[in-house]
């Protein structure tokens, strides 16, 4: 068997064994499950998606229709079913395309709750998706509906590793600015909060920690993934992984990101390494996986596989192209990302903001002249009140809402509404977010720059 070209189309016919793509499979569905339960159990999707009366959206998908609380429960049922589904193989594709679907819906329905993990869960769903993940070690395999494959061709692997690796450079990239490196912020307003903690409190209270701690995320994030390549360090690497995030997880309410980002850097390590993880497990879960002989011996090396259909290359170069194109285009909007935060979402930007807002409004009908000067809590939670004030496109939406509210059950005739937002950048003094002149209801939402945001002032 003559060696792959080292050229792109010969790229497409090399393969890889299959084990480090099924660890990805059952750690990603497990932990999916987990975070769905954890949903549940813990009130949240009571609290989040039924409470409220109002929520706010993402642009784009203001038409999606709100579940009422059986709907809700519904929904994470069918979420936490179909992360287990992924985990066991069962129905493998079916079941992806639930999970993606169900999961994806669930996150698009309030947007003051986004956060990043949550859109790569969704990635990484459809990542998974588009490989044979269940071919070994899965109930279709055991039930003989998908036959048993030992190889895979490499892309399969190695797309989710670039998907990852994405994820730290852009992470690492965001902080490379001055707030992170010059001033520490935030986390020299957050390491303090923890000064009570035994032994390390004082630490984490001293000025110099942060600042030692944001150079460290800094390069960690830059490269991190370099070491995770590398053989040699590999498994060193994959130490400061675990002590990276078990050290956010343990002082930041950040959710299952830690996990995910630590479960999901396991695919760097060889098949032969994930082979001898699931013979030992094997041995004593007596799993009795359907071919046992397929955990053992060397690693796989990589081999020639036919050539494949254009579609998976198609689909990965669209779909990367996006996750580059996303995180630059805030690149395209005047100002820091940070205070007006368009082209923030969806970027990577993890752990640079810490803001805290202000935001008033008045309602004034024009051909009377009269006005109202609203209680927000009227109309939205103490949560949703404190993420609008320090998002433009909160503010916006709410603004909107409104108007529309006093259309309909007052009757004003094109009731215009002026916001008076302030806003704290990473302990700065507060100063106006937008123009308090402007008439918010007569704005529309949108991906160009909004005018009425105001400048960043130093």
């Amino acid at each position: 068997m003559t060696a792959p070209s080292p050229t792109l189309p010969g790229y497409w016919q090399r393969s890889v064994g299959i084990w480090p793509l099924v660890t990805f499979r059952v750690l990603f569905g497990l932990v999916a499950a987990y975070g769905a339960a954890r949903f549940g159990l813990e009130g949240w999707v009571e609290a989040l998606l039924v409470e409220t009366s109002y929520k706010f959206s993402f642009w784009g998908f203001y038409w999606l229709p709100r579940p009422g609380p059986i709907g809700a429960y519904a929904l994470y049922t069918t979420i936490f079913g179909s992360a287990l589904a992924v985990a066991f193989g069962w129905r493998f594709r079916w079941s992806c395309v639930v999970f993606v679907l169900a999961f994806a819906y669930a996150e698009l329905l309030d947007a003051t709750h986004y956060l990043n993990h949550y859109y790569l869960v969704v990635l990484l769903g459809v990542l998974l998706w588009l490989t044979p993940a269940a071919a070994a070690g899965s109930l279709d395999v055991r039930a003989g509906r998908t036959e048993y494959r030992p190889r895979v061709p490499a892309w399969c692997v190695h797309a989710l590793m670039l998907q990852l690796g994405l994820v730290y450079v852009f992470a690492g990239l965001a902080k490379v600015n001055a707030d992170w490196l010059l001033r520490a912020m935030p986390l020299a307003v957050w390491l303090p909060e923890h000064a009570d903690w035994p032994v390390v409190g004082p630490l984490l209270a001293h000025p110099a920690t942060a600042y030692v701690a944001s150079w460290a995320g800094c390069l960690y994030d830059l490269t991190i993934v370099g070491w995770l390549l590398w053989p040699r360090t590999r498994r060193y690497a994959y130490a400061f992984v675990l002590l990276f995030h078990g050290m956010t997880w343990a002082m930041f309410n950040i959710g299952l990101f830690p996990l995910i980002m630590s479960a999901g850097t396991l695919i760097f390590f060889s098949d032969g390494a994930h082979r001898r993880f699931w013979r030992k497990l094997s041995k004593v879960a007596s799993l009795g996986l359907s071919k046992p002989s397929c955990l053992e011996g060397a690693d796989i090396n990589s081999q020639v596989l036919a050539r494949p259909a254009l579609a998976p290359q198609t689909l990965l170069a669209g779909f990367f192209l996006l996750q580059v194109a996303l995180p630059l285009r805030a690149l395209t909007y005047p100002g820091p990302v940070a205070w007006g935060e368009e082209g923030y979402r969806f970027g990577w930007r993890v752990m640079l903001v810490e803001k805290v807002g202000h935001a008033a409004f008045t309602v004034v009908e024009p051909s009377t002249e009269r006005r109202v000067e609203i209680n927000n809590r009227d109309y939205l939670s103490d949560y949703q009140i404190k993420q609008m004030a320090i998002q433009p496109d909160f503010v916006l939406q709410y603004a909107h809402h409104l108007a529309d509210v006093y259309a309909a059950s007052r009757g004003w005739d094109s009731p215009a509404v002026y916001g008076d937002v302030w806003v704290s950048l990473n302990g700065r003094r507060s100063r106006r977010l937008i123009d308090g002149s402007v008439d918010l209801a007569a704005q529309r939402d949108g991906l160009a720059p909004k005018p009425w945001i105001l400048p960043f002032d130093e």
